[in-house]
């Protein structure tokens, strides 16, 4: 009788050699349900702080926020506008703490190490040419997508038509956050959840829907430009499968909105091509 009881304790005990589990972008220490909790605080973030910036210039500004024909006019306006843009930089800020803390472990894991901070091992020539083909295959589709819905108008061109200060804003925030905020959101905590919960191939379709389904407002009746995101999601989920990397995803973010930036101020000196060149329509 004894001795059944010391087997039974002996068997319930953990082993001590038991190796420890290793984390890594493809094998993540948070799961689906936390890549989705942070993905919801990042899309709520901007839409609160979006709306609590802009009832804040209103009332400011003396506009009278419960008539809502007032209301919709005056968000209208180029310093309301610019106040609702500003908003998204410290959506962003949350937005990355929030997405730190759960990739991290409260400071138990690397951020960088987990989500794949490397060049998949090639070289320098390689990244070349590799995103130059990229950022020809991106442009190339965009244009091939006027060609094949034409050019509509959307709630970016709007904005961006409001004011010049409008265009510096959100070529800011197009070039330096939302490259490295969004791609630290989709390509790194959703993919690397959802590749292991389900498989391959089902992480880049939901990872492909739902960044390119987040962006669908402000282009919506754009044809050409919806249909140039998906593309563009799909594109950069398919770097994060091939390089296993985050680090390409980023680079390659930056670059498409980087040139776009550029476009947008320099397009005083280029009449006209604000209102229908494809290349400067798809910021994301």
């Amino acid at each position: 009788m004894n001795q059944e009881i010391i087997e039974s304790q002996t068997a319930v005990e953990p082993n001590p050699t038991t190796a420890p589990t290793k984390y890594s972008p493809d094998n993540p220490p948070w799961n689906s349900l936390e890549a989705l909790g942070v993905w919801l605080f990042s899309v709520a973030a901007i839409f609160v702080l979006t709306a609590f910036f802009l009832i804040s210039y209103l009332i400011i500004n003396d506009v009278n926020i419960s008539d809502v024909q007032v209301f919709q006019k005056a968000a209208k306006q180029p310093g309301a506008v610019l106040a609702q843009i500003a908003a998204v930089i410290p959506a962003h800020i949350l937005t990355i703490v929030s997405a730190w803390l759960v990739i991290t472990r409260f400071k138990k894991y690397s951020f960088t190490k987990m989500l794949g901070w490397h060049w998949a091992g090639y070289n320098w020539w390689q990244i070349v040419v590799g995103m130059f083909g990229l950022l020809v295959l991106v442009f190339g589709l965009a244009l091939a997508m006027s060609q094949i819905f034409g050019e509509s108008d959307n709630e970016l061109l709007k904005i961006l038509r409001s004011s010049r200060y409008a265009v510096f804003l959100v070529a800011f925030m197009a070039t330096i956050s939302a490259p490295f905020v969004e791609e630290v959101i989709y390509r790194g905590v959703l993919y690397s959840a959802f590749q292991r919960t389900f498989n391959i191939p089902v992480a880049v379709l939901l990872v492909t829907l739902v960044f390119a389904l987040v962006h669908f407002p402000q282009y919506w009746g754009d044809y050409a430009t919806l249909s140039t995101l998906l593309f563009l999601s799909l594109i950069l989920t398919m770097v994060r499968v091939k390089t296993g990397s985050l680090l390409p995803c980023i680079l390659l973010h930056f670059l498409i909105n980087g040139i776009q930036s550029v476009g947008l101020i320099l397009e005083p000196y280029f009449p006209n091509t604000l209102n229908s060149h494809p290349v400067q329509s798809f910021f994301f």
